[in-house]
């Protein structure tokens, strides 16, 4: 490296729902820790990802998206997604280039990135969705949240600005363009220490890893209201004599006919759920696992406060 300094610090994905967040840091990591989903509000909890070089490593925040909350977890959420933009270096504000104006969602995380002060970078994300030729324009349309009147039609006397470090249009799904946002990140660290050993990509344990890929498989087999009143927790982890590892998880819906949904006829939707989460389980621990699962109604359970701290939806 030539004596060059080694840089480190840490980088908040923010953006509204469903732009492509956690398809970014998994791609930043080269390893699956988030889930992803064409629904929106698939990440619930911030999720941490370890971005490691030579000469640099920088510590990935991936957020849930910023959205207009109908229940108590939707308000988690929020606070969860927007309370790690201050103690951030630098804010990757993500946006969908496939769809070529801003919203309503995209003015109002602008507007948190903007009263925030904090450094920004525009990632217009699903570039390979774009037809070459109109690039330019939509970059153009999503570049224009850096000014007030973009946000809101009767913007605040005094409303700040974002001085953008740089636009940069990517596709997570196809890793395009990621080094060189990657190389874009590193320049904005100062000099400083390692703050996770090397062979660390994440700080959340095991159980939590697990729940999300059986979550994520839901999400993927059920639809309407059903994914997203839905929560995993898991109940026992445990590696038995003969190596193989025994996994048992509970999922957790709103109602009766819900459960009804997950389980399906005779069993066959989460006995599917179970062999696609059996995969990414298996990959991840190294071992074979022995998967069981039980489907409960916890009633209304996204606005019950005790039920959420129960299932790890907690405020740091």
């Amino acid at each position: 490296m030539n004596g060059a300094p080694f840089r480190s610090g840490f980088c908040s994905i923010v953006g509204r729902p469903n732009v492509g967040k956690s398809t970014l840091l998994n791609a930043f990591v080269a390893a699956k820790l988030a889930i992803m989903s064409d629904k929106p509000q698939t990440t619930r909890n911030r999720i941490l990802g370890v971005y490691n070089r030579p000469d640099a490593q920088v510590v990935f925040l991936d957020t849930p998206g910023i959205h207009k909350p109908r229940h108590r977890l939707g308000e988690y959420m929020n606070k969860v997604a927007i309370g790690t933009i201050p103690e951030v270096d630098v804010v990757l504000f993500v946006v969908d280039g496939s769809v070529p104006e801003p919203g309503e969602g995209d003015r109002y995380v602008a507007d948190v990135v903007a009263r925030s002060g904090r450094p920004a970078i525009l990632v217009v994300n699903k570039m390979d969705r774009v037809k070459r030729g109109d690039w330019y324009a939509v970059m153009d349309a999503y570049k224009a949240l850096a000014q007030p009147e973009a946000r809101s039609e009767n913007p605040d006397p005094g409303a700040p600005t974002i001085e953008w470090i740089d636009i940069v249009p990517v596709s997570a799904l196809e890793h395009k363009n990621i080094d060189a946002l990657l190389d874009l990140i590193v320049q904005q660290m100062e000099e400083g220490p390692k703050y996770y050993p090397e062979d660390m990509i994440t700080d959340q344990p095991e159980r939590f890893v697990i729940a999300e890929f059986i979550r994520e498989k839901i999400l993927q087999l059920t639809r309407d209201e059903v994914p997203h009143s839905v929560a995993v927790e898991v109940e026992e982890l445990q590696r038995r004599p003969t190596g193989t590892v025994y996994v048992s998880a509970s999922i957790y819906v709103e109602r009766e006919s819900q459960k009804g949904i997950i389980i399906g006829k005779r069993g066959a939707m989460l006995k599917e759920i179970g062999a696609r989460a059996r995969q990414d389980i298996e990959q991840m621990l190294g071992s074979k696992i022995y998967l069981e699962l039980f489907v409960k109604v916890k009633e209304d359970w996204r606005n019950k406060e005790s039920v959420l701290r129960s299932l790890g939806y907690r405020e740091e």
